[in-house]
């Protein structure tokens, strides 16, 4: 798991970032995977998806969602959400938000109950 640094939780969730928190939610739940996660790219589109754990590949709902919106023609990321019981978010993750959004990009990380446990800096 990462060891970046979170920064304050109670903080409110804009609109715009709660949609990623309930787009993700709700992929974790109806594909009943580890994780669901959502990305907003520099356009307001927003992509979404689970965990992907096929024998011959595996990708976490966050990397799945960034290759998603790169093949998609994205250039940029606004924001991005994960929603896992785990307790962060592993370094490949993030350098690959980093990747496409530039270091800084806001990923936020919840709880399946939505709660939002951290807010981190890609």
């Amino acid at each position: 798991m990462t060891s970046q640094d979170s920064q304050d939780t109670a903080a409110p969730v804009g609109a715009e970032d709660q949609k990623l928190i309930t787009l993700a939610r709700s992929t974790r739940a109806r594909n009943a995977v580890p994780e669901g996660a959502a990305v907003r790219d520099g356009t307001g589109r927003t992509y979404v998806a689970g965990t992907v754990a096929l024998d011959s590949l595996r990708l976490s709902a966050l990397r799945t969602a960034v290759a998603m919106a790169v093949a998609s023609g994205a250039d940029s990321l606004e924001a991005a959400a994960v929603v896992t019981a785990a307790d962060g978010v592993a370094d490949d993750d993030l350098a690959a938000v980093r990747d496409l959004g530039g270091a800084g990009t806001p990923v936020l990380v919840a709880g399946p109950d939505a709660t939002v446990r951290a807010r981190l800096g890609a």
